[in-house]
């Protein structure tokens, strides 16, 4: 579960990371890159969409500048995954409420801007 987000950190499970964190189905945390800082495309998330998921929530950051692209948008839900997009403060809150539903989630989360 993620216990704390602010701008620029996070606490999961009792670690702390200051940098984007994808959390696998796994509950395994790693770095998240992207080829560009703001633009979420397919390879961005190709981890999260290969573990095969009910769910994707992607946190775009405190104010919510990152965006993911809308051809990314559509081959996931053509998937027939459900992708939640937003700001991230946001976004913890949906994670860890799906995680508590036992929902199959996987969580990506812009930690700034």
């Amino acid at each position: 579960m993620i216990e704390e987000y602010s701008f620029g950190f996070i606490k999961i499970d009792g670690e702390t990371y200051n940098h984007d964190v994808q959390i696998g189905l796994d509950d395994k945390t790693k770095l998240w890159w992207r080829n560009q800082s703001h633009q979420i495309d397919k390879r961005s998330l190709e981890e999260a969409i290969d573990q095969k998921p009910e769910v994707i929530v992607v946190g775009t950051g405190e104010i919510g500048v990152a965006q993911v692209t809308k051809e990314t948008r559509g081959e996931i839900e053509s998937k027939g995954v459900k992708l939640i997009v937003e700001p991230t403060t946001d976004a913890v809150k949906t994670y860890n409420s799906l995680k508590k539903e036992n929902k199959k989630v996987a969580g990506l989360f812009h930690l700034t801007c």
